[in-house]
């Protein structure tokens, strides 16, 4: 698994559990470092997803960045960013939750949005790739998001999801589980 891994720079070598990771391959040289939201980047989140992601307030809901703020926090939740220079490019939100019939939890990509002046496939297969380990590591046992347009469905084919209308989904081996140490 570790040669499917795009290569790393060697002043961003991945550490155990922080999952950063350095991705190039652009000719000019771009870089994009994928890693674990702060809540400082949270707003920046909010204003790539294009306020698509806002949650209803007549009955006392939390705002979309203030709900994205306590999902950091959380253990039921992974948030991560891609940044290039410093600078929030990408981000995708991995909510999870236990169900008896998949054996775990399930993953649900709740969000994933990419600056539209960067690289989007490289930058989704990232944030993509990251939320897998992620939901690895917490126990689940198949990942599921709604089902993308047909241009991007492709990409997402590319890493593993297949179609379970109306949305799409992939099994992973739970970290520590028989069929991880299987292969």
């Amino acid at each position: 698994m570790r040669g499917s891994r795009a290569p790393v720079s060697p002043r961003s070598i991945p550490i155990e559990g922080l999952g950063r990771r350095t991705l190039r391959g652009w000719p000019d040289g771009v870089e994009y470092l994928v890693r674990a939201a702060r809540v400082t980047d949270i707003d920046r989140l909010v204003a790539l997803s294009d306020g698509s992601e806002r949650i209803d307030h007549d009955h006392g809901s939390l705002g979309s960045a203030d709900l994205m703020r306590q999902l950091v926090y959380l253990p039921q939740a992974s948030i991560v960013v891609a940044e290039s220079q410093r600078v929030v490019v990408g981000g995708a939100i991995l909510a999870l939750r236990p169900s008896v019939t998949a054996g775990g939890f399930v993953g649900t990509v709740d969000l994933l949005v990419v600056d539209p002046e960067h690289d989007a496939d490289r930058i989704t297969a990232a944030l993509l790739e990251e939320l897998l380990r992620s939901a690895s590591n917490k126990g689940c046992t198949v990942v599921e998001a709604e089902r993308p347009d047909e241009a991007t469905l492709q990409n997402w084919r590319g890493i593993g999801f297949s179609e379970a209308a109306p949305r799409i989904t992939r099994t992973v081996a739970a970290a520590g589980s028989a069929a991880r140490h299987a292969t």
